[in-house]
């Protein structure tokens, strides 16, 4: 159960980003890219490489690495409040 919220609580937090201001609907596939990957990565740095690299494949767009590490940290979070909760 605590995977189900933080994938949603994940999520939720990705769609209100939205680096490239193109609203909430248009980042599904990166979103479930981001999601999937954060399952096996407690690094912030890493994570942020995977984000970075994800949303600059798909939109051809640069974001900028500290961007996509503040959002890295926040992920990280959530994952590690699911895993605290009993």
């Amino acid at each position: 159960m605590e995977n189900i919220k933080m994938n949603q609580a994940a999520v939720h937090l990705l769609e209100e980003w939205d680096p490239f201001h193109l609203g909430p609907d248009h980042y599904d596939t990166e979103t479930a890219d981001v999601v999937a990957a954060l399952q096996g990565i407690d690094d912030p740095s890493t994570l942020a490489k995977v984000i970075q690299e994800t949303y600059e494949h798909s939109f051809e767009e640069w974001i900028p690495f500290e961007d996509c590490v503040a959002i890295s940290y926040k992920l990280i979070a959530i994952k590690f409040e699911a895993k605290c909760i009993i």
